[in-house]
């Protein structure tokens, strides 16, 4: 076996196979896609979760529980390239089309 090497298991509950991670997985906290040597699905050996492309590993942890889908990610990806922000009382994606930065939540 490997002794002193950092384990570590595949994110996905049906598989939760063990692996030895690899020192250069994760580098300089850039996020590197990982494959499972025994369910071959992809996942993020930063934060051992599945795979999260386009979003950084700090945008994936403030997503909440009911927001890491494959669709919500592309949404995600989507409105940091039309630089939309969110509501931070009511979490909606918001276009500014003219004024200040000001965000005034549409249900207070």
């Amino acid at each position: 076996m490997f002794v002193g090497a950092r384990r570590t298991y595949c994110p996905f509950p049906d598989c939760s196979e063990m692996m030895v991670a690899d020192d250069d997985s994760v580098s300089d906290g850039c996020v590197t896609q990982s494959e499972c040597q025994v369910c071959r699905r992809l996942f993020c050996a930063n934060c051992l979760v599945p795979w999260h492309a386009g979003v950084s590993c700090v945008e994936y942890a403030q997503l909440g529980a009911g927001e890491r889908g494959k669709e919500d990610l592309l949404l995600v990806e989507a409105a940091r390239e039309s630089k939309w922000k969110r509501c931070p009382r009511c979490r909606f994606y918001v276009e500014k089309s003219h004024g200040c930065l000001h965000i005034t939540c549409r249900y207070v």
